[in-house]
């Protein structure tokens, strides 16, 4: 199963793009890196920690 990637911050709103920074908890609540400093690192829907998003891999060529 893969993440969602989700391209807009929970709290602020800001765009994300899939390859930049971004912060997920276990249920995959996103938020923007000023958002999460602002949270403490805490996901304010459901209290977990936030960590950062990987990034989706390259594309395989053949």
């Amino acid at each position: 199963m893969a993440l969602e990637l989700r391209a807009s911050c929970e709290q602020c709103g800001t765009t994300l793009a899939a390859e930049g920074e971004a912060y997920i908890c276990i249920h995959e609540c996103t938020y923007c890196p000023s958002c999460t400093t602002a949270l403490g690192g805490v996901c304010r829907n459901c209290g977990g920690e936030l960590v950062r998003r990987p990034r989706p891999p390259e594309p395989l060529t053949s």
